[in-house]
């Protein structure tokens, strides 16, 4: 698994900014950016879908396992996997560190987007 540099996991972790494009069906083409929120744990970068395993870009991402995203003012070629679960209270606190008072914050940590955690590491 490759993984972030020091400087860059710490520039998108003090953004607010990461959009999501996972590959369509075809494997050549990027999907429509979403802007999503982020987190890093231990250096690693860590996503939810806000609608759970349902989302569309979840399921992009995990059926294609490779896409883009935008974050920090660059964009970077990226892979998704479906983030480690002995990770989910870890990912929780991270969330409601970062977003704390934000009234979407509690989805954020429920059982519906907790099964729909990715991580993203550079290609």
């Amino acid at each position: 698994m490759t993984t972030w540099s020091t400087e860059t996991i710490s520039k998108i972790a003090s953004t607010d900014d990461l959009h999501i494009y996972p590959f369509r069906a075809d494997g050549k083409t990027y999907g429509t950016p979403t802007w999503i929120w982020s987190v890093v744990v231990d250096g690693r970068l860590f996503v939810r879908a806000y609608n759970g395993i349902n989302g569309r870009w979840y399921n992009s991402a995990l059926a294609q396992k490779a896409g883009r995203i935008n974050a920090a003012g660059q964009t970077f070629d990226v892979a998704f996997e479906s983030a480690d679960p002995t990770l989910t209270a870890d990912i929780d606190a991270a969330y409601e560190t970062k977003y704390a008072g934000s009234p979407y914050l509690p989805p954020m940590v429920s059982a519906r987007t907790q099964a729909a955690t990715v991580e993203i590491t550079p290609r």
